[in-house]
């Protein structure tokens, strides 16, 4: 039976990570939200979001199929559960459907999958892992890398590796076809190391894990890794990097802090960019998302910066910065703590033509196009930003 993973009001608070997708392409872990459910099921699984991004996703399927709330976290338990459910029944928690199966009579969207839709509904009340805010990222990096390596490597052989100088724990590495590693330093004792295909580490790098790295990325030489980290698919990272994901196609090539952050995909640090991510007084940090009152975070939050953003050389970020989408930031000091959508510099308005511009350039380095539906989505925004 398809899988249909729907948003909810939720998504805006995970601004700026779901401005360009569904909550369900959120990567935390070694694994998009998707993926992982796509890996407990083996289903197909079909996304329900907002109508503007709505186009960039496949058809959704007819008949009966499964409705989950994007914003959980699969586990093998709840999976189990899900998958037993019967037609017209749904598992609720604190009044919000967690799952349900549908008998495709409906148009769905997200303000209608509610309790009342349902015969039956079954109380939840067990702990349940969602994704609440964009920070929840890198909070729950560190114990979904360690799921996740499990799911994927389960019952499977890696590439063989006859250098293991320097090597710690290598039962707790695991290496795709085609990743090539110079001589580094991997300490997997603290927790596993999983280098997807077509990884490149470079002479010197020094990882701790857990950490994972997406197809083809490439870490620089005498690149320091701390865990919980994760570099996604296609991305370049070099520097100093702790408790970070970049969700891919990113880079932070050069020398420089990242830590507690989270990094949409096609960003570019500039070389020597750094944040901050405890405060001075050791307080509790709190960010503002250009709404009325801050939020608190907890006692450590870095850079929180949305898809294709920019830094130039030696920007520094402050505690608890948030970065919207397609900024190009650049100034004297601290960049700001709060930047919307569009910012050129640290306080003029992006000219969209040349956003558009810029961002194809960028995607042209990685051998990818902006397509017409990319340019649709960001002119939508673009129109939302104040």
């Amino acid at each position: 039976m398809p899988i249909i993973l729907f948003d909810t009001s939720q998504r805006n608070l995970l601004y700026p990570f779901t401005y360009i997708r569904a909550i369900a392409d959120i990567r935390v872990g070694i694994l998009t939200i998707r993926e992982r459910w796509e890996k407990l099921t083996k289903q197909k699984v079909y996304i329900l979001t907002e109508p503007y991004l709505q186009t960039v996703y496949a058809s959704l399927p007819g008949g009966e199929n499964i409705l989950v709330n994007a914003s959980v976290i699969a586990d093998e338990n709840l999976t189990a559960l899900i998958m037993n459910l019967q037609l017209n029944e749904a598992i609720v928690k604190d009044g919000e459907v967690i799952a349900g199966v549908s008998a495709g009579k409906e148009e769905w969207n997200m303000g209608t999958i509610i309790p009342e839709k349902f015969r039956k509904c079954i109380s939840y009340d067990l702990p349940l892992k969602k994704l609440i805010s964009p920070w929840h990222i890198f909070q729950l990096n560190d114990e979904l890398i360690r799921s996740d390596f499990t799911l994927i490597t389960a019952n499977r052989l890696q590439q063989f590796v006859t250098n293991m100088n320097g090597w710690t724990a290598p039962e707790n590495i695991f290496i795709e076809d085609g990743a090539v590693i110079s001589h580094c330093f991997i300490n997997a004792s603290e927790g596993p190391v999983y280098l997807g295909k077509n990884t490149i580490i470079m002479e010197g790098c020094m990882i701790r894990g857990p950490f994972a790295t997406g197809e083809g990325s490439v870490l620089k030489m005498g690149t320091r890794i701390y865990g919980a980290t994760t570099i996604g698919p296609y991305c370049t990272a070099g520097g100093e990097i702790k408790n970070a994901v970049m969700m891919g196609y990113s880079n932070k090539a050069h020398d420089g802090y990242l830590g507690d952050a989270v990094i949409g995909e096609w960003c570019n640090l500039g070389a020597g960019t750094s944040n901050s991510n405890v405060r001075n007084d050791a307080s509790v940090v709190y960010i503002n998302k250009g709404q009325k009152n801050s939020v608190a975070v907890g006692l450590k939050c870095g850079l929180l910066m949305g898809d294709y953003s920019r830094s130039a050389v030696n920007t520094s970020f402050n505690t608890g910065t948030f970065a919207g989408i397609a900024s190009n930031i650049f100034g004297q000091g601290f960049a700001p703590k709060h930047l919307p959508n569009f910012t050129w510099g640290y306080t003029q308005r992006y000219i969209f033509d040349k956003a558009i511009e810029h961002i194809a350039n960028w995607k042209k380095l990685k051998q990818h196009d902006l397509t017409s539906a990319d340019i649709q989505i960001l002119e939508h925004l673009y129109k939302q930003t104040i």
